[in-house]
């Protein structure tokens, strides 16, 4: 094994592998409920859009990232990791109760009460990784938590699938929770000395606009954090165009999940390699591969092949993350600890959030202009994200030189 690729070191670290066993256990349970949940409500209303509720109360906090961030920098991050996975287990047993139309309500309301929590556990975590995972790691480290998340997105709808044909939506529901309590029990193992939180005067408002004031600032970070939320607009854009590629390939339309599960295994694979691609490449060069990658598989499906569909739905896969990875490790590496929490959920919602802008746009533009054109324009429109990351490029290498180790200042 050479000495960058460092996925073992990362894996024989006790904390680091928790981290990821924890994190991988949860999003198995999410996943599975992600896609059951819709299935849920309709089959009980036989309503599409209904059905698509389910997944939009699931996301909506995602645009609450900071103030919901700054809760992880008030509260000590392990004790607040195990609640916020123990509270929605408890929580989740609520959802038995639904057994007609009529209290629907409660799964929504279930849904979005569990999609904060996991903006609050998501910024808590990334701030206790930056502690108990070594700088040098951490790519490595967001690299497999990547690859476990989208390894879990293979295996867990299928089972989620399963549990629901057999049992019903409850039984999912149990299962979830069963993945919240093993989660909590998981973080609960972990061995990490914490800082108690200084208290803080002012309001609420001030203290997450200090977060998005010290994001905004940071030459390191501001411009990876721009690029990944350009780059994920693009993304929402693109993704009703896969139905019209399948119809181009004449398949129906169940041949889409063929496409994405080539898509994950893609980013199961650079979630591997993005440790030593960020120690040789540096943040904003495997951020600008990743971008250029993802651009030329995007204009590639414009060709009617299903070999080449494959390959490029690969490629998108592997290109597509590792903007989000550079980002999250530039985060971790120059935010001070006190910040980290809503500075992490800041940067998400910026990167996220454009996501759901981008389906909405796609799915009027799919319907107006030839899906072959607009395949090359998002992927030129792409390319033009590049110019974000030489931005600033000399002040970002002087901070990063000036704060961190010689190894870590290798911009793009």
């Amino acid at each position: 094994m050479t000495k960058n690729w460092s996925v073992a070191r990362v894996l024989r670290d006790r904390d680091a592998a928790l981290y990821l066993a924890a994190s991988s256990v949860s999003g198995f349970g999410t996943s599975a409920l992600w896609l059951a949940s819709g299935v849920w409500v309709k089959d009980l209303t036989g309503s599409n859009g209904l059905a698509a509720l389910s997944v939009l109360a699931l996301w909506v906090p995602t645009l609450l990232g900071p103030p919901l961030g700054t809760l992880a920098d008030l509260l000590p991050r392990k004790p607040l990791l195990v609640a916020l996975n123990l509270g929605p287990a408890a929580l989740l047993l609520s959802v038995l109760a639904v057994d007609s139309a009529g209290r629907l309500w409660l799964l929504w309301a279930v849904l979005f009460v569990y999609g904060a929590a996991s903006v609050v556990a998501d910024a808590a975590e990334s701030a206790l990784v930056a502690t108990a995972v070594a700088p040098e790691l951490l790519g490595d480290f967001n690299g497999l938590r990547m690859t476990a998340t989208e390894g879990m997105k293979l295996v867990a709808p299928l089972a989620g699938a399963g549990v629901y044909a057999a049992y019903g939506g409850p039984a999912v529901a149990l299962l979830d929770a069963a993945t919240f309590v093993c989660a909590a029990g998981l973080y609960a193992c972990v061995r990490v000395r914490e800082e108690r939180p200084r208290p803080t005067d002012g309001h609420w408002r001030s203290r997450t606009a200090e977060g998005a004031r010290f994001l905004w600032g940071r030459q390191g970070v501001r411009p990876l954090v721009l690029a990944g939320g350009v780059t994920m607009l693009f993304s929402g854009l693109g993704g009703p165009l896969v139905y019209a590629v399948v119809e181009g390939l004449g398949h129906s339309p169940a041949y889409t999940g063929t496409l994405y599960a080539v898509q994950g295994a893609g980013s199961v694979v650079v979630g591997l390699l993005s440790g030593p691609a960020l120690r040789r490449l540096g943040e904003r060069r495997f951020a600008a591969c990743g971008i250029a990658l993802t651009a030329g598989a995007v204009a590639a499906q414009a060709v009617a092949s299903d070999p080449v569909a494959l390959v490029c739905s690969a490629a998108i896969g592997a290109g597509l993350p590792c903007v989000l990875i550079a980002a999250l490790t530039a985060v971790q590496r120059e935010t001070p600890d006190a910040l980290l929490g809503r500075v992490t959920a800041t940067a998400g919602t910026l990167m996220y959030a454009p996501t759901a802008v981008g389906l909405a746009a796609g799915a009027g533009l799919v319907e107006l202009v030839p899906y072959r054109p607009l395949l090359v324009l998002l992927a030129v429109a792409r390319l033009a994200v590049l110019p974000l990351l030489r931005g600033g490029q000399r002040a970002a290498s002087a901070s990063r030189t000036q704060a961190r180790s010689p190894s870590d200042a290798n911009p793009a």
